[in-house]
Order: structure tokens, then C-alpha cells, then sequence
């Protein structure tokens, strides 16, 4: 599994098809919202927890297509699936190397950007947990639906229309662990359901996702 997620690593990088893109677009996000709802600094911190998990599970879509789909072309898939490694564990290592390119640079990116939409200070250091605590879930979501539509030609817009009911429930819990960290209120029950979320999907979509691979390899 290491050697995988190593491999995917440097492919990522390579064709920068995770890191640079999901950086650029949230970026862009970020800096968009200013100009569309004006320069009013209690409008824009009353907002900024929402859009900056808004804007970083938008950028989480950008690379979701490209987990299984280049594997899937060239027949390295075909060549996981039998190895000895299981597919579950194929699985849980595309989505662990796509948070490190993905999940991981927006949640170091998210407290800089923050300054942009006047985050208030409280609220920097719960956004990054939020997001270190969701983004892993939004990895394995992907993943979930990346193998569902991986023998699909041009499936991307299908794999957005999958995965965006199921990121719902993150987005929620992990806005308003934001929002609550930087209003100084009790956070304990949305950071308990956002744990809780994120440890059923870790949990369980791996064996989901496997068995839609060997759906689609067949």
C-alpha cells in the first residue's frame, strides 16, 4: 500500500491533476466572494466558515475523476486486482494518496485564505480541524464514487451528480464546527457528528467501493 500511495503521489504531482488545480480553484473561490457580495467585513466573517468549506469541497471534485480512471485505461487496475493486495486496500490507498495531494494542501491553504473573508482569529484554528477531520471523508466519498463510474467514458459530471449528496452531511457538520469555533461557542456536538461521519464513511466505503470495481473489471 505504501509503494501505491507513493506512485500516485508522484503521478499527481507530475500531471498536476490534484494539487495545483484544487489549490487554484479554491483560491479563485475565495477571492470571488469579496467582490460579489461587497466589501462589508461583518458580512464576509459571518460567511467565510461556510465558503471556505464550500470552496474547499468544490476543489476536493476537481480530481476525483482521475483515482481510478487513468488505472482503468492503461490496465493497471486490471493488474491491482490481482495482486495480493486486496482491493479494499487498493481503495483506501488511491484515497489516502488523493487527500495528501488534495485534502491535505487545502486545509494547510484554508487559514490564509480565511484572512481574505475576515475569519475571526477563534476561528483559524477550528477550521483547519474541521477540515483535517472532513477531508479525509470527502477523499473516501470520491473514491466511492470514482469506482462506481470508473468504466464510464467522460463520467465526470455523473461522478459530481453521485458524490455531492453524500458530501452534504460533511459540509454541514463541518461549516458549523467552523462557524461555532469562531463565534467561541459549544462546538462538542458537530465535531462529535463530524468525527462520527467521517469514521463510518473510512469505515465502511471501502468495501462499497471494491465491490464496485469488481462490478466494473468484469
Amino acid at each position: 500500500m505504501r509503494r501505491l500511495i507513493l506512485r500516485d503521489l508522484a503521478l499527481a504531482v507530475r500531471a498536476g491533476g490534484g494539487f495545483g488545480l484544487g489549490l487554484s480553484f479554491f483560491l479563485i473561490v475565495v477571492v470571488l466572494v469579496p467582490f460579489a457580495l461587497g466589501p462589508d467585513t461583518s458580512v464576509l466573517s459571518g460567511i467565510a466558515p461556510g465558503v471556505l468549506w464550500l470552496g474547499a469541497l468544490l476543489s476536493c471534485l476537481l480530481s476525483l475523476d482521475r483515482i481510478f480512471a487513468l488505472d482503468y485505461e492503461d490496465g493497471t487496475l486490471d493488474l491491482l486486482a490481482c495482486a495480493p493486495i486486496p482491493l479494499e486496500g487498493v481503495v483506501i490507498a488511491k484515497a489516502c494518496a488523493h487527500w495528501l495531494t488534495t485534502g491535505l494542501p487545502l486545509t494547510l491553504a484554508a487559514p490564509v485564505l480565511g484572512v481574505l473573508l475576515n475569519l475571526p482569529v477563534p476561528g483559524f484554528w477550528w477550521l483547519v480541524v474541521s477540515l483535517a477531520l472532513g477531508t479525509p471523508a470527502l477523499s473516501m466519498i470520491g473514491a466511492f464514487g470514482a469506482a462506481l463510474t470508473v468504466g464510464i467514458r467522460r463520467g465526470g459530471l455523473l461522478l459530481s451528480l453521485l458524490v455531492l449528496p453524500l458530501y452534504v452531511p460533511t459540509l454541514i457538520f463541518g461549516a458549523e464546527v467552523a462557524r461555532r469555533g469562531a463565534e467561541r461557542l459549544d462546538l462538542g456536538v458537530p465535531l462529535a457528528l463530524l468525527a462520527g461521519v467521517t469514521g463510518a464513511v473510512v469505515a465502511l466505503l471501502p468495501f462499497a467501493s471494491a465491490g464496485a470495481l469488481r462490478i466494473n473489471l468484469r
